[in-house]
């Protein structure tokens, strides 16, 4: 299966340039049965991202740009009365989708994106009293602006923490900008990617990254970092064990992805930050705001061999 995964990345690729550790990095997350948050400027190509995805995995795709007036039933939907039938009739929302965009979900209140949060955990929505199951696969690709810009509501920790990984697209190198400036229409390039990955291969797949070896020697490393976080100074609060087990699940992924059926102490060391940086907050500095957690500084002090 390692082939389709490859051949994945590369239609991917074709229309998101330059960036194949981002794209390898969302689709270890779509493997690992996570939610994916993306927080960068607006126009580095994260709509293209989850927009290609949908179309070379063959998903159901819906896209909802958040915006201050939105309300919960705007994602969930609402329940609509039927006078020809004398009963209310339930009107799915956009969430009932297999790749949900949440555009710039932070640009909404926190009453809407605790919408989300059901959703996310339990791959249901509750509605009046009666629960509704979500398709499988149900993924989030949530894509939220620096929070410095206007109108912007920051996540809160819960919210955060449905997100398997968050990363940043960042701008692309010179050689990628040439080839995006000089490629031709990138929205008519997603329309023509063809599926490579099945529903059924995909299942394969996930199933085969659950029999990926951990040693006792890597599980220790793992913890050690875990304990660190919970035990020292820098941190207002440690990784919670939903944490630990994304950061074991993420790293067997990604060892899949990269054809090994073993994960090494660099799987941890390379997913570490985006699993776990959105998880962490920094201790407060003299009655001020926390700085943002260093990610390399648990590197440097966490020894790999104990």
């Amino acid at each position: 299966m390692q082939h389709k995964l490859q051949e994945l990345i590369e239609s991917v690729s074709h229309v998101l340039y330059g960036k194949d550790l981002q794209i390898q990095q969302a689709i270890t997350c779509l493997i690992t049965g996570g939610h994916l948050l993306i927080e960068d400027l607006p126009g580095m190509g994260k709509t293209t991202l989850a927009h290609a995805l949908a179309k070379v995995l063959g998903l159901d795709y819906q896209r909802v740009q958040f915006t201050s007036d939105m309300l919960p039933a705007d994602i969930l939907g609402v329940s609509i009365f039927n006078a020809n039938q004398s009963e209310f009739v339930f009107h799915k929302g956009p969430i009932f989708t297999q790749l949900l965009l949440a555009d710039e979900i932070n640009r909404t209140t926190p009453k809407t994106q605790s919408a989300l949060l059901e959703a996310m955990e339990e791959r249901q929505v509750t509605i009046e009293s009666v629960t509704y199951a979500l398709p499988d696969p149900f993924f989030v690709i949530a894509t939220q602006n620096p929070i410095s810009q206007y109108g912007t509501f920051p996540l809160p920790e819960s919210q955060l923490d449905r997100f398997l990984m968050r990363i940043q697209l960042g701008y692309p190198s010179e050689a990628a900008e040439r080839e995006l400036l000089t490629g031709g229409d990138v929205r008519q390039k997603i329309s023509s990617l063809k599926p490579c990955v099945s529903l059924e291969d995909l299942s394969q797949i996930r199933l085969q990254c659950s029999e990926v070896k951990v040693s006792y020697s890597v599980l220790d490393y793992l913890q050690r970092i875990v304990r660190y976080t919970r035990e020292s100074d820098g941190f207002e609060y440690g990784i919670s064990p939903r944490g630990s087990l994304a950061l074991l699940n993420t790293a067997k992924a990604w060892a899949y992805l990269h054809n090994r059926e073993f994960v090494l102490p660099d799987d941890i060391q390379m997913l570490l930050e985006p699993v776990i940086a959105h998880r962490l907050r920094a201790a407060t500095v003299n009655g001020g705001e926390g700085e943002n957690p260093s990610i390399r500084k648990i590197l440097t002090e966490v020894d790999v061999i104990g």
